[in-house]
């Protein structure tokens, strides 16, 4: 009995990290924000512990060390860069990194990504900012748990080929992320231009499995320790969970638009809700927008535009924003409206200074 537990234990370990199937963790789109749900939240942002989250930055010793080419500069936030160091420089340079920002409080979060469903948006974000800490709110307990999932197995594998690198065992790609990016997109439209206008893609489709865009075979800077998903309720604890100013961006992406009336109050962008943004999005900082919704589109923009403390980005600006093609395309919504044939409607605004703290 022993040998057949340790022979079933051996092929487990051989078979190696295993990434969850989206059909195991549907939940209906709907969730009443105002109920009282049972919640875990800090009573302020500085009683929040990370360390769970993103072990790699709270823990040196659970961070493999990356081999040379690809290994992230010491430098942290969006522009962060990627060079090429010895192993013995990017080991020194990872650990500096990583304790520094544990003594100087730089490791925090600046990405929050609202709503953030299967966690498309994160997976496609994290190596194009690998020094920069990002989250996905979501108040979906399934799709939390699924993201999670989603985001462990993924470290599994990009540690697992770190591991085989410095082993020798075989020379393992690096990924050119921007070209990958731009492959997933022009992989995309041809997909929606082949697709019959009286046919739509099925959401359940198990050959469009809503991992395609992480790695398990080749490494990316970051390994995707910078990404992470947590059970919130943003309307009510957001400013909980953030210090005023910590975020660089906030992504609220094809959210529900409540059609009705009456359910207008529980849209994600409000009065209430953009004094909160305000509060924890830095000066400079950035809050994107999209939709398939043509009303709720012509919301957001009347809120935002009412709102003092954001301005409207020229369209013509974002085309330099590393971060657009992502926010376009890489959603499991928003490649289920390419698909469709559907309309985007985008707005992006900034966060400008507030007159009354100058």
């Amino acid at each position: 009995m022993a040998a057949e537990d340790n022979t079933a234990e051996t092929q487990q370990q051989q078979q190696g990290p295993k990434l969850p199937q989206k059909r195991y963790f549907r939940q209906r789109a709907h969730v009443n924000i105002f109920n009282d749900i049972p919640l875990e939240y800090p009573l302020q942002p500085s009683e929040q512990d990370w360390s769970a989250f993103y072990p790699a930055y709270f823990n040196q010793t659970k961070r493999p060390i990356s081999p040379a080419a690809g290994q992230p500069s010491a430098k942290r936030g969006p522009a962060a860069i990627t060079t090429t160091t010895t192993t013995a420089e990017a080991d020194a340079g990872a650990n500096q990194q990583l304790q520094a920002g544990k003594e100087e409080g730089m490791a925090k979060v600046e990405f929050a990504d609202i709503g953030c469903g299967y966690g498309g948006l994160l997976v496609a974000l994290s190596p194009l900012f690998p020094n920069t800490l990002m989250v996905g709110m979501e108040i979906r307990n399934k799709l939390v748990d699924y993201l999670q999932r989603r985001i462990e197995a993924l470290r599994e594998f990009q540690h697992d080929l770190v591991r085989r690198s410095n082993a020798g065992e075989q020379q393992i790609e690096w990924v050119d992320v921007r070209s990958k990016l731009d492959q997933e997109i022009a992989a995309l439209h041809d997909e929606a231009a082949a697709q019959p206008e009286d046919n739509p893609a099925e959401d359940d489709d198990e050959e469009k499995e809503l991992h395609d865009n992480g790695e398990t075979r080749r490494l990316v800077p970051g390994h995707y320790d910078n990404i992470a998903s947590m059970r919130i309720n943003c309307q009510k604890y957001l400013p909980n969970f953030f210090e005023k100013g910590q975020l660089s961006k906030l992504f609220i992406l094809f959210a529900d638009p409540h059609f009705k009336r009456r359910k207008h109050k529980a849209r994600i962008i409000s009065t209430t809700m953009l004094a909160e943004y305000a509060y924890v999005l830095r000066v400079g900082g950035i809050i994107y927008t999209i939709t398939d919704v043509k009303d709720l589109h012509d919301w957001n923009v009347k809120h935002l535009d009412a709102f003092p403390l954001f301005e409207r980005i020229p369209d013509a600006e974002l085309e330099s924003d590393p971060a657009i093609p992502c926010v376009v395309n890489s959603t499991e919504e928003g490649k289920k409206v390419a698909r469709n044939k559907g309309e985007k409607h985008l707005a992006c605004y900034r966060r400008i200074s507030d007159p009354a703290e100058l």
